[in-house]
């Protein structure tokens, strides 16, 4: 094997700065070494960076980490390929730079590639250090972040770049509900590297500089004819308004880095710990008076589920995830008490609040993160149904639904339902039922849980009566009012034991706080499996 590894004679070698026989110059020469490997010795490459909008991977580290707080791991690993020029050109870290540091005080393991370098492209040496790094932060029990600005593939070494990407997707997978992964998009990520975002938790990307997609324009445009910029592909609205790749997306790196920050004070460490727990100065028992005025009684209307959130946790602060994908339903993190908590709700504000395909999965896929971690859920209910039409049933409505449906009914954290207004059919149960275990049902005095709406209701039961009525109109008002107050009455349901209560909205904080409390012991044994067999 050695008859093939390259000789290395570049003067900037590890063997030849520890030349000295003296221990004190052999330290200064590898501490200048280290340095000047840190600071890239091609200026033009950094300006090239800067005049591309983009930061360098050391000031990206700087913005992520607490200060003071990184330790860089084979930064002085450099690549052993041959052939195509590759042997003249061996730098140090070979594009990657891999390390721990601290987000407020806790461990965080960080890679992120340098594009500086041969375009932050992989290869055997850049594969096998963030594996290497992927396995500590497993071992650990620590999340893992990657700041990805890649070319791509190294072409000059072939397999072996394959290879090293295949590495990485079972690493994703493996650790996969057991330490948060979060990858951020600081550049290109094209080809099969856009596979390892998507199979992590969560996807951060910043306009204008970042990009996913598996073919890019030049393909598109020889296999389609179809001219697209890569913006216009993959940029950071497409996936965070159309695809849902991306969960969060920012106009500039420096607040992505710090929302990356905000996000890690939600997550916990890994899945054997709990979610974060702060110490909470806005009072549990603060008034919820806005909440009588924010929510119309009358079914048809709509409001801001957002402006509900915000009223009841703690200091409105509410971090959306797929803030414009799928916008007909809200998913984020917000405390209650200081306790950390996954929120899902209905948004009246867009398509009613129905469910559908898109916000279908994009409520499945967060419920199942917050159980991976668990972060417990409240679900905010005003759902009018799932969206009829050809297009949602060809679609796969009811495959999707059912993701919904399994990620709850998977779910073993402590799970709060609140209905806010409408609770109607087949979207009533998915939404987080007692049916399908939640662990207490809430509803407000505005609540209506019913099989259909009391007009469509009427329509069906009292057809007949309706058609042959002088007035059709009255009597479709007279039934619709008669079905509503037999069935849909607000107390209708507390009284056949399918709510557990029905609050004052102005309590709903301290209540919710409450329950938080008395549910954060939860016990839940489940029958042996291997895995359950989710409806994808």
């Amino acid at each position: 094997m050695t008859d093939l590894m390259p000789p290395i004679t570049a003067p900037d070698t590890v063997s030849h700065v520890l030349a000295d026989e003296s221990a004190a110059a052999r330290c200064a020469a590898l501490a200048e070494l280290k340095e000047t490997r840190r600071r890239t010795s091609d200026d033009r490459a950094t300006r090239r960076q800067h005049e591309r909008g983009k930061l360098t991977v050391h000031e990206r580290l700087e913005l992520l980490l607490d200060e003071g707080s990184f330790r860089e791991l084979q930064g002085l690993r450099r690549h052993q390929a041959t052939g195509f020029g590759l042997e003249t050109n061996r730098p140090h870290s070979d594009g990657v730079v891999t390390g721990w540091g601290t987000v407020d005080g806790r461990t965080v393991c960080v890679y992120a590639h340098d594009f500086r370098i041969m375009g932050g492209s992989l290869g055997a040496a850049h594969a096998a250090k963030v594996h290497r790094l992927m396995d500590m932060a497993e071992t650990a029990g620590v999340p893992l972040i990657s700041l990805n600005d890649s070319a791509g593939a190294r072409i000059q070494e072939g397999v072996a770049a394959l290879n090293g990407y295949g590495g990485i997707f079972v690493r994703n997978v493996r650790s996969s509900g057991v330490i948060p992964q979060i990858s951020v998009i600081l550049g290109p990520c094209a080809g099969g590297a856009a596979y390892s975002p998507a199979l992590t938790d969560l996807v951060f990307m910043v306009r204008r500089v970042g990009q996913m997609f598996l073919t890019g324009p030049d393909v598109v445009s020889a296999v389609t004819g179809e001219r697209v910029t890569t913006d216009e592909l993959g940029g950071a609205d497409t996936h965070g308004t159309f695809s849902g790749v991306a969960q969060f997306v920012h106009d500039d790196e420096a607040t992505c880095l710090q929302e990356v920050r905000r996000l890690i004070t939600f997550l916990p460490d890994n899945n054997q710990t709990p979610a974060p727990a702060y110490h909470c100065t806005d009072p549990i028992d603060r008034p919820n008076g806005r909440l009588v005025e924010l929510v119309p009684t009358d079914p048809s209307r709509c409001y801001d589920m957002l402006e509900v959130v915000e009223e009841i946790v703690d200091d409105a602060d509410f971090l959306q995830v797929h803030e414009d994908w799928a916008r007909n339903v809200l998913c984020g993190f917000a405390r209650i008490g200081g306790q950390t908590v996954g929120i899902v709700a209905n948004q009246p504000l867009h398509l009613a609040g129905v469910l559908d395909i898109h916000a279908s999965e994009k409520a499945a896929r967060f419920v199942c993160l917050c159980d991976a971690f668990n972060i417990p859920l409240l679900t905010l209910v005003d759902v009018p149904g799932f969206l009829p039409g050809v297009d949602q049933e060809r679609g796969g409505i009811i495959r999707h639904g059912a993701k919904l449906l399994h990620a709850y009914c998977a779910a073993t954290v402590p799970r709060i339902q609140l209905i806010i207004r409408k609770a109607y059919g087949g979207a009533y149960i998915v939404m987080d039922s007692p049916a399908i275990g939640s662990d207490l049902a809430l509803a407000w005095p505005t609540n209506e849980i019913a099989v259909m709406g009391p007009e469509g209701a009427a329509r069906v039961i009292f057809r007949r009566d309706i058609t042959d009525a002088h007035d059709p109109e009255a009597a479709l008002a007279h039934f619709t009012k008669l079905y509503r107050d037999e069935l849909v009455h607000p107390l209708r349901a507390a009284e056949l034991g399918y709510v557990d209560d029905v609050i004052d909205p102005r309590a709903t904080r301290c209540v919710v706080a409450d329950a938080l409390s008395v549910l954060r012991t939860k016990k839940t044994s489940l029958p042996y499996r291997k895995h359950s067999i989710t409806p994808l």
